[in-house]
């Protein structure tokens, strides 16, 4: 187990290096919030997926480059006295033992569940939080974790199913199939979506890795049969729909 004093010590100097990032590279002067978002955002993305892949050398360097983010942005703040990195630490410590009323408090719990419900409750009462059922539930959030989010809300307030319902996904599919118009089956295909975010927020999955999962083995399988076409002397582009349908069969049991 590594040393508080160590781990004190490497924090200290990432400080430093940031700081010094800030005031000598040309491109870092330049940034601003709104310009590093977006690779906090790809950043994120990047520790996500070595978690999901369970390859710790891989989740202790985007470990990295988020803790980096944490500390430019901290440091804009900074520049302008809105706050420091002391502060945010400050501010989340008091918001998590806030939100964990059973630990610093007279609250029991038996479940994860009444935790959560917990944590929905007390984020309502807090100062400065919108109103509303989905108060602050953020609209440029990928489409499948902005689906779960908005179900998450709603089932906050114990509007929710008491089982994973694989039947709505079922049904949606059925209004799908019978969908007569443009305009009704964009609708339907919503709809189906959505109930499979739902079923995938029941089985505590999480929908937007398991999409790019399933995206990556797609693109194994497709770039595995060009491969298999190519040892045969064919063109994939060449091939007509069926025979490309026979290749992707033996490159997906090639990689099962």
């Amino acid at each position: 187990m590594a040393d508080s004093t160590d781990d004190v010590e490497a924090l200290r100097r990432l400080d430093a290096l940031t700081r010094r990032l800030r005031r000598e590279c040309p491109w870092d002067r330049e940034q601003d919030e709104r310009s590093i978002v977006p690779h906090t955002v790809e950043e994120a993305y990047e520790l996500a997926a070595a978690a999901h892949a369970d390859d710790d050398a891989k989740l202790l360097d985007e470990l990295g480059d988020v803790l980096f983010q944490v500390h430019f942005l901290s440091l804009l703040l900074e520049e302008r006295g809105a706050g420091s990195l002391g502060a945010v630490a400050e501010h989340v410590h008091a918001k998590l033992v806030r939100r964990h009323p059973h630990i610093f408090g007279e609250v029991e719990v038996d479940s994860a569940g009444e935790v959560l419900r917990n944590w929905d409750a007390i984020k309502k009462t807090e100062d400065g939080r919108e109103p509303g059922i989905f108060g602050e539930v953020p609209e440029n959030l990928p489409g499948p974790l902005y689906a779960r989010k908005v179900q998450r809300r709603a089932a906050s307030t114990g509007f929710d199913f008491d089982h994973v319902p694989y039947d709505a996904i079922r049904g949606e599919l059925d209004e799908l199939e019978e969908a007569a118009s443009d305009e009704q089956r964009f609708h339907e295909i919503g709809d189906v979506l959505f109930a499979a975010v739902n079923v995938a927020r029941k089985l505590k999955v999480d929908p937007e890795l398991a999409l790019r999962a399933a995206s990556e083995r797609f693109r194994g399988r497709v770039e595995g049969a060009e491969a298999l076409a190519a040892a045969d002397g064919a063109d994939w582009d060449a091939l007509t729909p069926a025979e490309q349908l026979h290749y992707y069969a033996r490159a997906r049991l090639n990689s099962e």
